[in-house]
């Protein structure tokens, strides 16, 4: 069995949370709070609607600063106040197709961004641990349905993939010229393609099928034989607090980890995993393609390989791709059916937490 996030390393730790108002930050904020970390939050407003953060309330939440992270001298206010003993940064322009639509935000906010949040972190006291995610697309893809390792040459096609692979570089260079002097250890930490509750973010699989559910309409695909490394939301963030547990700790050096499911498992298109979650959610299994034409390019195939994070951190997937499919389908035909969001995702994270 994988490890586990500790309960009892995150009672009372200060944690800034970047990004706490998108999907998987909102997860994030709710499982650490639940273990009793104090956090504080740091991203802009949320931009979908409905929002998780807005469903899952406020409560347990020590401090909110809806900012933008560019904003270098209200960041540096933010962290020099809270003076925070772990940052997980996951503030970002997370999205390949509006990449493509703005090329130039999306490489200001995810290595700009990023260097502004490590500058600022430069000024914390009691700062031991910083990851900061990045994503399984840093790696230059050549499509051979290959799992890559850390070791593999990071590139990128598309605007998001290319930024994110510059921000491996920028954390690289401050650990190397500015944090390892400070003792403060910082890592990359490159997930797979997330599945789970609440994520209504636009030009993503899981959110268009419940948005064809609700409106009535035949969900589109835009590339229904693609693969990826699909795992469950609490798997991914489990990664990245194992991960931060262990830098904070002085338990590993290792530098960047990849964390997605085993390459043993089957890989699925992205036409099975939707009809997989209409299934499960009583849904018709419906669907067409939509047109290529004028369509920015993305990538077919994509695998990781996460040996090294069971070597080093004893971590791996908890739950398989079929459970992490079926377990989001629970929570998103609860919900439409009048399920409190905090209710099923607070059940899902004892679930996942009990084993």
């Amino acid at each position: 069995m994988s490890r586990l996030a500790n309960p009892a390393f995150w009672a009372g730790k200060r944690v800034l949370l970047t990004g706490h108002t998108g999907f998987k930050g909102s997860w994030a904020r709710l499982w650490l709070a639940e273990m009793g970390a104090r956090v504080a939050g740091y991203a802009l407003p949320p931009s979908a609607e409905p929002a998780l953060h807005a469903l899952l309330g406020s409560e347990r939440f020590l401090h909110e600063n809806l900012a933008d992270i560019r904003d270098g001298d209200r960041l540096t206010t933010a962290i020099r106040q809270f003076d925070p003993e772990i940052i997980l940064h996951m503030a970002a322009q997370p999205l390949v197709r509006e990449s493509y639509r703005t090329p130039a935000e999306t490489f200001d906010v995810n290595v700009m961004g990023t260097v502004r949040v490590l500058e600022a972190a430069r000024t914390a006291p009691a700062l031991k641990a910083i990851v900061v995610v990045t994503t399984d697309k840093v790696y230059r893809n050549d499509e051979s349905g290959r799992h890559f390792p850390e070791e593999a040459v990071l590139g990128g096609h598309d605007p998001y993939s290319g930024s994110k692979a510059a921000c491996e570089l920028v954390v690289s260079t401050w650990r190397d010229s500015f944090l390892r002097e400070r003792g403060i250890r910082i890592a990359t930490a490159r997930g797979g393609n997330v599945l789970g509750g609440g994520d209504f973010s636009v030009d993503r699989l899981v959110p268009d099928i419940v948005r064809a559910a609700l409106s009535g309409e035949t969900l589109a695909i835009r590339s229904p034989m693609a693969t990826r490394p699909w795992q469950h939301v609490l798997d991914c963030l489990n990664g990245y607090l194992v991960y931060a547990e262990a830098l904070h700790g002085d338990e590993t050096e290792v530098a960047a980890l990849n964390f997605g499911p085993s390459p043993a498992e089957r890989q699925i298109p992205v036409r099975d995993v939707a009809g997989a979650i209409q299934t499960a959610m009583g849904l018709p299994t419906e669907w067409h393609e939509t047109s290529a034409h004028d369509q920015p390019r993305e990538m077919q195939a994509l695998g990781l390989d996460p040996a090294l994070a069971l070597k080093t951190l004893s971590w791996t997937s908890r739950l398989s791709q079929d459970q992490a499919i079926e377990w989001t389908a629970r929570w998103y035909d609860g919900w439409r059916r009048g399920a409190v969001a905090r209710d099923l995702t607070l059940g899902q994270i004892d679930a996942f937490m009990r084993g």
